[in-house]
């Protein structure tokens, strides 16, 4: 009789524990970085950049010359409080960013790279082409048919530098992966680190600062080619919501049409690779 009572209990007992370590599991709170999509997110930071080697050909009416192998480097601001003016943010090379989670891993976004180019002047180059131009304009000193001829590059000869910038505009797809387990990481609320890999492709915009031939300086944006790039970097999220994130990438620019002078028949070309590195900060949440 004993044996007989005693048996249902039990089983009654563990269906009771079962249940309630079930309801337990249940009730377990979802983690709000275990799922990004529909998250949106929007960064602003820093870059420095390294550029190839480039011919670069400058046509007019009145000549149609290459620099072969003209170097050039960015120019950087360091630490200073023009990053965060509102009236001069956008003076600095700087990078800005938008995107959207359209799943757990992939993204979707459109930025814009502030880069600056600067043409290295005062150094010996090799010139092909020809420069004609009349004998009434100050230019002319250079006139004289070139075939892959030394000649220094002054200042006076020629400033040019998409200083203001060299403005890539684009659009990005980049995977976003977890890897917080490998640096032992459990509480990805509090603090979380993703590995980020995209491609993009977009267009040069550059505002280019220019004094060509003793002509007068010209300095204005002007749509003139394309770039294409891929970017692998690390996204230290904290909090949820704010996070760091540091970039390498690199790129092809090809730019057919570079404006040098208010006359609309003068013009440049040039194509180069780029390597870029960006620290920038931003934030991610869902609306």
């Amino acid at each position: 009789m004993t044996k007989n009572i005693i048996k249902p209990i039990l089983l009654g007992a563990i269906f009771l524990l079962s249940g309630f370590k079930i309801n337990a599991q249940e009730s377990t709170p979802i983690k709000y970085t275990a799922n990004n999509k529909g998250k949106f997110f929007i960064s602003w930071g820093g870059n420095r950049e390294r550029y190839s080697k480039s011919d670069i050909t400058f046509k007019g009416e009145d000549y149609n010359f290459t620099i072969n192998n003209a170097t050039a480097h960015d120019k950087p601001k360091g630490w200073h409080i023009d990053y965060i003016n509102p009236t001069r943010i956008t003076i600095p090379q700087t990078n800005v960013k938008v995107g959207y989670f359209i799943s757990d891993k992939y993204t979707v976004s459109l930025g814009i790279d502030h880069m600056k180019y600067v043409m290295d002047r005062n150094e010996s180059r090799r010139l092909d082409g020809y420069i004609d131009l009349p004998e009434s304009e100050p230019g002319s000193i250079y006139n004289g048919n070139y075939n892959n001829d030394a000649f220094l590059v002054s200042e006076d000869f020629l400033k040019f530098e998409h200083t203001n910038g060299l403005n890539y505009v684009y659009a990005e797809i980049a995977r976003f992966d977890d890897i917080s387990s490998i640096f032992g990481i459990n509480n990805t609320d509090k603090f979380q680190i993703n590995f980020t890999e995209g491609l993009a492709a977009g267009a040069l915009v550059p505002k280019t600062n220019t004094t060509l031939l003793q002509k007068d300086r010209y300095d204005e944006f002007h749509l003139s080619g394309y770039g294409i790039s891929a970017t692998a970097g690390l996204n230290l999220l904290f909090f949820k919501h704010f996070f760091i994130q540091t970039d390498l990438r690199g790129g092809y620019i090809n730019m057919p049409d570079i404006r040098t002078t208010s006359n609309t028949a003068e013009s440049a070309s040039q194509h180069f690779w780029f390597i870029q590195n960006v620290i920038a900060i931003g934030g991610m949440f869902r609306i």
